[in-house]
């Protein structure tokens, strides 16, 4: 039997996941509270928002990204089901969002909206 993907949602760094993918994850994948980075669970959350629930800068999701990508990379066991982080309560399109994802190794399943911003920038993406 196959291991559902490891749900990867938009957090932020006080790991309040009160809403949306956040909630969702806390509810029904072991996201846990107070964790605003990194896998718990069957979820791996991303800040997107700062302590203070205010919009991370897109250099500053990029990092936490970056460190995301890494892990994924050393785990190709398992595989990671993105959400459209950053453009939900952050407020950022996913033409602003999908060019960090632009490198993802092949265990990170993007989703359609970050697949097609990049398809329409002319950037390949790991489902391509």
């Amino acid at each position: 039997m196959a291991r559902a993907p490891i749900f990867v949602f938009g957090s932020n760094l006080a790991g309040i996941h009160g809403a949306g993918a956040a909630r969702w994850a806390y509810e029904n994948r072991g996201a846990e509270w107070g964790v605003g980075f990194g896998l718990t669970g069957m979820s791996f959350a991303i800040p997107t928002m700062n302590w203070d629930i205010e919009a991370l800068s897109l250099g500053e999701i990029e990092k936490y990204v970056r460190r995301f990508l890494k892990f994924a990379r050393g785990r190709p066991d398992l595989s990671f089901e993105l959400t459209p982080i950053g453009c939900g309560l952050a407020g950022y399109q996913p033409a602003q969002v999908a060019p960090l994802f632009r490198d993802a190794p092949d265990n990170v399943i993007l989703p359609e909206e970050f697949r097609a911003a990049l398809a329409s920038a002319g950037t390949p993406s790991a489902a391509d």
